[in-house]
């Protein structure tokens, strides 16, 4: 079982945990980093785009004029594709793109990402993140104090005043350990664990 360093909010090393080797120190497969990340952006797209077909366009039920005799090209609708106004072909239609992957692929590829954050030294413990206060210069100076850039920060309990300090900090997301997926993992070079996050995310993917 590995060990990780635990440290204070000012980066001092107040002692060690064990890192689960099942979950931070598995092989990761590209090909199933990639196929949980496409489940997860597919999740996101609306789908909400359509146009009308001429089964949808309002009008269209009477005749242009006869069949013959006018000199015209015939018509059917006024709602055909070729008029002005009339109904779209071949257009988008409003459909759900998300598809499912196995809980069990799901879970590996979660497992997968953390092992890369550990096996990378992207990975920074500490025993807990607390503020008195909500005020943002108080959490840009901790996250400078902790090297931090572009990071991901795990908590165990939700913190309101950690929550709206960091919550107009570029390049800094916070989240619970329910909450985190293989995308923002990825996303962020660096990610942030508490204490409390390790243990809840080992229960998790045991």
């Amino acid at each position: 079982m590995a060990n990780a360093k635990v440290y204070d909010q000012n980066r001092k090393e107040v002692g060690e945990i064990s890192l689960a080797d099942d979950i931070f120190q598995v092989e990761v497969k590209p090909e199933l980093l990639h196929l949980a990340v496409k489940s997860h952006l597919a999740k996101l797209r609306s789908g909400t785009v359509g146009v009308k077909t001429r089964g949808l366009v309002r009008g269209g039920g009477k005749k242009p004029w006869r069949q013959k005799g006018t000199g015209r090209a015939r018509a059917g609708s006024n709602r055909s594709p070729l008029w002005r106004s009339g109904a779209v072909i071949h257009g988008p239609q409003a459909r759900d793109y998300s598809f499912k992957i196995n809980k069990q692929i799901r879970k590996l590829a979660l497992k997968m990402a953390l092992s890369s954050r550990f096996t990378s030294e992207s990975l920074l413990v500490v025993d807990k993140l607390q503020f008195n206060e909500i005020k943002t210069k108080n959490f840009v100076a901790c996250k400078d104090t902790l090297g931090l850039k572009k990071a991901l920060i795990v908590v165990a309990e939700k913190d309101t005043n950690l929550a709206l300090s960091a919550r107009n900090v570029p390049g800094i997301l916070v989240l619970d350990p329910q909450s985190i997926n293989v995308y923002e993992i990825l996303k962020y070079p660096q990610m942030v664990l508490d204490q409390g996050a390790v243990i809840a995310l080992q229960e998790r993917l045991k």
